[in-house]
């Protein structure tokens, strides 16, 4: 099935010790890139998290947003540094003693806890491979609901592409049937031409005008082009059928631009108006289904 690169997904984890709420969202892009946002303590399980979304994804600029709620325990833990009191005890003790203050001067045990890094929070010891586990669960049922509805979305663009190649199948048959009658067109005209200029004085022989015909027919033949064209619409087709699971918005791009380059060969070489005005109507398709390809994963 066809994917859209664009989409948002919403998962949770939660067990007896934290709640993890990760929501990924993406827009287009050439290529994958992934930007994760996450507490900095838990950056030693980024590559896992880019690794599943990697598994799943192929293309779009990804933004995920990582938050954790410790429900279970503190993720941080009190430490007192009782030398280091001892030190400020010493000193303010000290300097008391060097001046007349009274009893107030006394060093004290509210005192002694603001004093720079007596007392301190600190990160709580984690066991890395299970906090992992848990961010790459939240990421995963984020992802299920992400590519949910990337592929409503895709179906849609499915849809539309499949309805644009019918048309761009319609236009050419169109000019299909009219490349024949170029020839016998330009005939009547060259014959009518050179009558013109010769005022009767001589008959142009039927085999010249055949060999001026024929000579025109070549250099405006566009069998090839046509049969390419046909070929591309029947390919871009089976595209919109696939599975999707290798994202294979770049391979219809690029038969994107193989159709482009026929339809602009055929107005080259037809010169004829209805065919030049047959093709301004398939290159217009044409561009149609090139921007919708820019959604496609």
């Amino acid at each position: 099935m066809i994917r859209s690169m664009t989409g948002f997904g919403r998962g949770e984890y939660t067990d007896e010790i934290s709640k993890v709420t990760v929501e990924i969202r993406a827009v287009n892009h050439r290529y994958l890139d992934i930007f994760v946002k996450m507490p900095r303590k838990y950056a030693f399980a980024e590559e896992g998290i880019k690794s599943a979304i990697k598994s799943r994804l192929h293309r779009g600029k990804v933004e995920v947003n990582i938050s954790v709620d410790n429900i279970g325990q503190s993720d941080s833990d009190i430490r007192l540094d009782k030398e280091l009191a001892a030190k400020y005890y010493d000193v303010l003790s000290d300097l008391a003693g060097s001046f007349e203050f009274g009893d107030e001067s006394r060093v004290s045990l509210n005192l002694l806890s603001r004093m720079p890094d007596v007392i301190k929070a600190t990160a709580a010891d984690e066991d890395e491979e299970a906090v992992s586990g848990r961010l790459i669960a939240a990421t995963e049922k984020a992802l299920d609901d992400f590519c949910s509805m990337r592929e409503a979305e895709g179906a849609k663009l499915a849809a539309d592409l499949d309805g644009r190649a019918d048309t761009v199948a319609a236009l050419r048959a169109k000019i299909e049937k009219r490349a024949p009658e170029i020839e016998k067109e330009y005939a009547e005209k060259f014959r009518a031409r050179v009558n013109e200029i010769l005022d009767g004085v001589y008959e142009v022989p039927e085999e010249r005008v055949a060999l001026e015909a024929a000579i025109f027919a070549d250099k405006a033949n566009i069998t090839e082009e046509l049969v390419r064209l046909d070929s591309h619409v029947t390919q871009l087709k089976n595209f919109l059928k696939a599975d999707g699971s290798e994202g294979i918005g770049k391979k219809i791009d690029f038969l994107i631009q193989e159709m482009n380059r026929e339809a602009n060969t055929i107005g080259s070489k037809s010169n004829d108006n209805e065919i030049t005005s047959l093709m301004l109507e398939l290159k217009s398709e044409i561009e149609k289904i090139r921007e919708q390809v820019q959604n496609i994963e």
